[in-house]
């Protein structure tokens, strides 16, 4: 996990520098977004949002649905 300011999984380099660019540094943050909208930031992956989704779901969070 991250720090308390970012507490972001790992999701690898690429796809944490693009959610940070974007303003998501908490996880409770991406709940207010699509799947869809993530994979359009360049360096989130499929498997970037694999691990988001599965961290979500863990925090009994989800992704906005479209």
């Amino acid at each position: 996990m991250g720090t308390a300011e970012n507490d972001l999984p790992n999701i690898g380099a690429p796809a944490r520098g693009a959610l940070e660019a974007a303003g998501y540094t908490r996880l409770e943050q991406l709940a207010g977004v699509t799947e869809a909208e993530l994979l359009a930031l360049h360096g989130v992956g499929p498997k970037a949002v694999r691990i988001l989704r599965e961290t979500l779901a863990g925090r009994g969070l989800s992704f906005r649905t479209p």
